[in-house]
């Protein structure tokens, strides 16, 4: 039987605010606010290194199959698809992570209670629809991508099971970012741990047929990463029904839809899930003058992507608790303290961003070694054009991610959509500029970049001081 969703003021506090609500209106020093975002950064670091590091286990183990050249190669189509379906997942979880953290710091536990019940049955209803939609498209998706008929049918084989179980990693992203809103990212973190940890034991049990399993090959892939997941999720929902995070009662039945809450997460949720569009389409621009170019620069590119995914997980992780905590403080009516929050987290984020950046220009070489390129290759070399231009574009990178924090907190999505929207309708003719009519070759592609960078965060800046985001969202 369903139930009618909270009245309003049902949605007031009737003992005092939760545990962990801002409660207190009095100014808060930037080093305590600094020491507070630290402490909510380091296991959404940790969380965001495991989902990384996943796949390379993944790719690892299914490099040693007999046709590891096939699994390997349709790995690669289907997990395009698979990130490509998670954006609309990705902007729910905005929109969720500003309402709770809002509500959080409202002192409004029955509002934060509803909202993940609302977000939680979403949730749920766009993971099947994402199986029903990617099961159809799969084979078609991946022959467009190039894909041989060989590949096609290894990817299909991989995606069918992981499309069909797409709630379950769904479910689990959503309920670490309510955690994540209320202000305990431990929790999640130790999911993503033992989601991990099964995930590498499943999987060299099922690809490769040890530990008494079966030998499903890259199928096998798919079969141990949803039993992780089926476990994990289990896991973390029973904490949650038990009270391990007393800002969130879990309890599991089904809520009427509440039409004017869904709005409002589509609202702030949607131009984030666009931004995402943006940002690949210009990635997509890159690789596509790459190749018009040199196909080596874009194998380049690609060695270049990862130690971007790796190098930016510090950055975004800080930016995701910036997030947080900004919504927080505008729930407790305190914009001044969110303010506090995004000093803290430029400070933050370019002191390991630069330090990031000594790494990267320092020991340009040894990360090559990694990749078994030789430096004074043609390869090599166009590696190292790329990763100078990273590195040194990391800091003002790190400073614009910053921002996005605090425009994603305040649920000032639209504005963050309306900076990148703009920005990368002059990065991708610039590319093309520098990498052409003006003979830079693939150097002056990527030189775009970058110099994005600078004009995303002189925007970004003057949006903030505009002020409007302090009266958006919830």
């Amino acid at each position: 039987m369903s139930t009618p969703p909270p009245s309003d003021a049902s949605r007031r506090p009737a003992h005092g605010p939760p545990a962990g609500a801002v409660t207190s209106k009095e100014p808060v020093s930037e080093a305590a606010i600094a020491r507070q975002l630290a402490s909510l950064s380091w296991p959404i670091i940790g969380l965001n290194m495991l989902n990384v590091l996943a796949l390379a286990v993944d790719t690892a183990m299914c490099g040693r199959l007999e046709n590891a050249e096939q699994a390997l190669t349709a790995l690669g189509f289907a997990t395009q698809l698979i990130f490509l379906l998670m954006v609309a997942m990705m902007g729910l979880v905005v929109g969720t992570v500003a309402t709770v953290a809002r509500s959080h710091g409202a002192g409004m536990p029955d509002r934060v209670q509803h909202t993940l019940e609302q977000s939680a049955q979403l949730t749920v209803v766009l993971g099947l629809v994402v199986a029903v939609l990617g099961n159809l498209f799969a084979p078609g998706f991946v022959r467009v991508m190039g894909g041989s008929e060989p590949v096609v049918e290894l990817a299909v084989e991989y995606l069918r099971p992981m499309l069909w179980a797409t709630a379950l990693p769904y479910v689990n992203v959503l309920f670490g970012a309510a955690l994540r809103g209320v202000g305990n990212t431990k929790l999640a973190f130790l999911i993503a741990l033992l989601i991990n940890g099964l995930n590498a034991l499943f999987n060299y049990g099922f690809i490769l047929g040890n530990l008494g399993f079966p030998a499903l090959g890259l199928a096998g892939a798919a079969w141990g990463t949803i039993l992780a997941y089926a476990i994990g999720v289990t896991t973390m929902v029973t904490l949650l029904v038990r009270g391990a995070e007393p800002a969130i009662r879990l309890q599991l039945r089904l809520r009427r839809p509440d039409l004017p809450l869904i709005r409002q997460l589509v609202l702030i949720g949607w131009p984030a899930a666009l931004d995402m569009v943006v940002l690949n389409a210009a990635f997509l621009s890159i690789v596509g003058m790459l190749g018009r170019i040199d196909e080596v620069a874009v194998a380049a590119h690609g060695i270049g992507l990862r130690i971007q995914a790796l190098a930016f997980v510090p950055g975004m992780s800080i930016a995701q608790a910036t997030g947080a905590l900004v919504g927080q403080a505008l729930g407790a009516k305190l914009p001044e303290r969110a303010r506090t929050v995004l000093r803290a987290s430029l400070g933050l984020n370019l002191g390991i961003m630069t330090s990031l950046t000594a790494l990267l220009i320092g020991f340009d070489h040894e990360i090559l070694g990694i990749f078994e390129v030789d430096p004074d290759g043609l390869l090599g070399r166009h590696a190292l054009e790329w990763m100078h231009l990273l590195g040194y574009g990391m800091p003002i990178a790190g400073a614009h991610i910053a921002f996005v924090g605090l425009l994603q907190g305040a649920g000032a999505t639209m504005v963050s959509l309306r900076i990148n929207g703009f920005v990368t309708a002059l990065q991708i003719p610039a590319s093309w500029l520098l990498g052409f009519p003006l003979g830079l070759g693939a150097w002056g592609v990527w030189a775009a970049f970058p110099l994005a960078f600078v004009i995303k965060v002189v925007l970004s800046y003057r949006a903030y001081r505009a002020g409007t985001w302090a009266r958006t969202g919830t």
